[in-house]
């Protein structure tokens, strides 16, 4: 999971909606989600309060006394039993958080077009420690490497960047070097800002190898240096995929809870809604700091992602997100 404590140094605390259950007891839940299936009709809500309620590592607990028990597969019978985008909700949850990350980013490549954006989201946001639980479980889950699947995908300075970051260059967490940071910060303000044209190799380095406290050293020393920000320097520089890829990775350093919350709210925004990101950011961030997202969205949008999520859901779909954020 993303680790919460780079906000800390902005006064920004992670805090999930959902905590492990005390006491816990996965052969009672397991009976009250078969009860919830068995008979005529199905009772959702019962399925809501167990799975909200319980930690992804509490629910594999769950899956496993639920087979021992009745020689029945859960999840099978989930999806017997339930259907839309409820059904996807409650399988979310079911799934080890890793390999639901690894199913969404398989997803953003399948078929016809790539969903950059989702491929942005996941990658650009993940310490090297997380990339490389994400790329061996993908290559378990898929028999093929994520880099190789995602160079078939994208192009130019965008792939490189991606294949950077998924192949593991950045440093460990926590890694801080001040003195380089100066020094890299030149090298930015060199490679943009100061010559015509970008030389974007070495803005996908840097971005790419430095760790989440190193850039944002880097970043405070680039605006000492240059009187503008990374932000302002990026959006001059770069546009398309590698201009959000390059924003992703300077947001999630400041404030990884005001890049979700901006997500949520794109998801949201205009006709129709990305029901695919606005199911994965709540599902994913539950345990990690969906209530400060939750924050940092009313903070930015002045109203709340509670009411931005009711008037875009309905029935079960919309009481299981509810639920899943904590209320309002």
């Amino acid at each position: 999971m993303i680790d919460g404590a780079r906000g800390l140094k902005f006064g920004i605390q992670p805090i999930p909606t959902v905590v492990a259950a005390n006491p816990f007891d996965p052969t009672a839940d397991s009976q009250a989600l078969r009860a919830a299936m068995k008979g005529f009709g199905t009772d959702e809500q019962e399925i809501i309060d167990v799975l909200v309620a319980r930690t992804n590592f509490q629910r594999q607990q769950i899956k496993a006394k639920y087979e021992t028990e009745f020689e029945r597969d859960l999840i099978d019978d989930l999806k017997s039993e339930l259907g839309g985008h409820f059904e996807d909700v409650v399988i979310a949850l079911m799934t080890p958080s890793v390999e639901y990350l690894c199913k969404q980013l398989n997803d953003s490549m399948s078929g016809m077009g790539t969903d950059e954006g989702t491929l942005v989201e996941i990658l650009c946001t993940k310490s090297n420690e997380e990339m490389q639980e994400i790329v061996k479980a993908y290559e378990a889950m898929y028999d093929r490497p994520l880099a190789e699947q995602m160079c078939g995908e994208t192009s130019g300075h965008f792939r490189r960047l991606l294949t950077l970051i998924v192949t593991g260059v950045r440093d460990a967490k926590g890694t801080v070097e001040p003195e380089k940071a100066k020094e890299q910060a030149a090298e930015l303000y060199a490679a943009g800002e100061a010559k015509l044209g970008t030389d974007e190799e070495v803005f996908n380095r840097i971005m790419a190898h430095s760790s989440f406290d190193q850039l944002s050293l880097i970043f405070e020393e680039y605006k000492l240096l240059s009187g503008q920000t990374i932000e302002q320097a990026i959006k001059h520089e770069m546009d398309g995929e590698l201009h959000d890829a390059m924003m992703a990775i300077v947001e999630c350093v400041q404030s990884p809870a005001a890049f979700f919350a901006n997500r949520l709210y794109k998801a949201m925004d205009g006709a129709g809604t990305d029901d695919d990101t606005l199911m994965r950011i709540i599902v994913s961030r539950s345990e990690i700091d969906l209530e400060t997202i939750k924050k940092e969205f009313e903070r930015i949008y002045n109203r709340t992602l509670y009411s931005a999520v009711t008037g875009e859901t309905s029935g079960d779909y919309k009481r299981i997100l509810c639920a899943l954020m904590g209320g309002a």
